[in-house]
């Protein structure tokens, strides 16, 4: 799930609360029911509005491109080379998330090729510096990775 959609949720739940509490004590002769559907409503109407509000102010900063994430496919790697020294190799140009070298199934042997993924500038920097350079004796393909194509 969205974490901005439990937070909004979140937030009508507490409309619904604070005006379950509040509208009896305002209008006595309003049921704790109503108080409470009237909360919820109020909740799903303005929460969503609010967190609109806030998201647009709060990212008219400009965006962050250091929240944004790119795969890397990496070729023809060295067989003898582990994670570590893929990721160590790779954050020389920018921060590296994670590291996943490919195995055969059957055998548990490197396949010679992985992904990485990093910062959407670090892996325009790790293409344009490591495509076609050399690590452990072997020159490296590195390109943007492609969309899992995930069937039906």
């Amino acid at each position: 799930m969205n974490p901005s959609f439990i937070l909004n949720i979140f937030t009508t739940v507490i409309f619904a609360i604070v005006l379950y509490v509040i509208l009896p004590i305002v209008a006595s002769d309003l049921p704790s029911q109503w108080a409470a559907a009237i909360g919820v409503l109020v909740g799903g109407l303005l929460v969503p509005a609010l967190s609109k509000l806030f998201s647009s102010t709060s990212s008219s900063g400009g965006q962050d491109e250091s929240s944004e994430i790119s795969t890397l496919y990496v070729g023809n790697l060295p067989y003898r080379a582990d994670e570590e020294a893929v990721q160590e190799h790779f954050e020389q140009q920018g921060s590296v998330v994670s590291v996943r070298l490919m195995k055969d199934r059957r055998t548990g042997k490197r396949k010679g090729y992985g992904f990485v993924e990093m910062n959407a500038k670090g892996a325009a920097k790790a293409i344009k510096n490591l495509n076609d350079s050399t690590f452990q004796e072997r020159t490296l393909k590195v390109r943007l990775a492609k969309e899992k194509i995930e069937e039906e």
